[in-house]
């Protein structure tokens, strides 16, 4: 299991690929609530991997998907900055969230973490601020409890493959098969119907786009990298993160992949920073 977005002593890796040509679905992202059962959304009807996992839902996970709604968080309207085109035309992932000035975008990769995840949602919860969760599937599947907790809590839950591979260097067929499974897994946990795609790595291909759009999926980036699953300090992530902040920035953060004591510590001292500077925090 890869342990951070970025080899170490490699380069954080870009949407340098764009796939011409490739129309997506540029105004596909829902409230979390709209995304508590497939019934309700038409993306699981699409979804290639819906069928599979409709009947194993569980009831019971759905009904626990209900939380009053956070002080500080909204849901981000969809713009110019949602999901971009290249020169040429081809797709870009969203970088950026566009609802305003001071809205800003908090997301937490590799997880359910039996560990860390629960550390978070506390801090979320203190603070009442809503993040998106980039779930691995192979995680969700060893631990659903976890991944049924950040579903009631209402938080966005993003689909980020079954086994976190570089997809940039895999086939579509391998592509496809990730991102089934992993849409299979948190669907049959959580009830969710994922709407938002991060790629490990932030490794962007043609391919991995045009999958992105035929399972009716957004391509998820972000613009601000603090590198926390290198365990850089808890002051080096700190500082990373209010010195790039700014006006719709999407702040990349890590629950999964290795020891996050750290980012739990880091999170603790930006959070109330960020809402006192006067960011407030939507969902892309």
């Amino acid at each position: 299991m890869a342990t951070g977005k970025t080899p170490p002593g490699s380069m954080t890796r870009r949407a340098l690929f764009v796939a011409g040509g490739v129309a997506l679905l540029a105004a596909c992202t829902h409230h979390p609530a709209e995304q508590a059962t497939d019934a309700a959304h038409p993306a699981a009807a699409a979804h290639p991997a819906a069928e599979a996992t409709r009947s194993a839902a569980s009831p019971r996970a759905s009904t626990r998907l209900t939380r009053k709604e956070p002080a500080v968080t909204r849901p981000a309207r969809t713009g110019p900055h949602a999901v971009g085109r290249g020169a040429d035309g081809g797709a870009l992932p969203m970088t950026h969230v566009d609802d305003g000035r001071m809205a800003i975008a908090l997301t937490i990769d590799d997880g359910p973490s039996p560990i860390y995840t629960p550390q978070v949602l506390r801090l979320l919860d203190k603070y009442q601020v809503t993040a998106t969760f980039s779930m691995i599937g192979l995680e969700v599947d060893a631990n659903p409890a976890v991944a049924r907790e950040v579903a009631a809590a209402g938080h966005v839950i993003a689909n980020h493959t079954w086994s976190h591979p570089d997809l940039a260097y895999l086939p579509p067929a391998v592509i496809a098969d990730q991102i089934d499974r992993s849409f299979g897994a948190i669907h049959q946990v959580t009830g969710r119907v994922p709407t938002l795609f991060r790629a490990p790595y932030g490794a962007w291909s043609p391919a991995v786009f045009q999958y992105c759009a035929q399972a009716r999926m957004t391509p998820l980036d972000w613009s601000v990298d603090p590198r926390d699953w290198s365990r850089p300090g808890v002051a080096a992530i700190v500082g990373n993160i209010m010195r790039n902040t700014r006006t719709g920035s999407i702040i990349l953060e890590h629950d999964g992949g290795g020891n996050r004591a750290q980012t739990v510590a880091a999170l603790k001292i930006v959070l109330p920073r960020l809402l006192d500077a006067g960011y407030h925090f939507v969902t892309p």
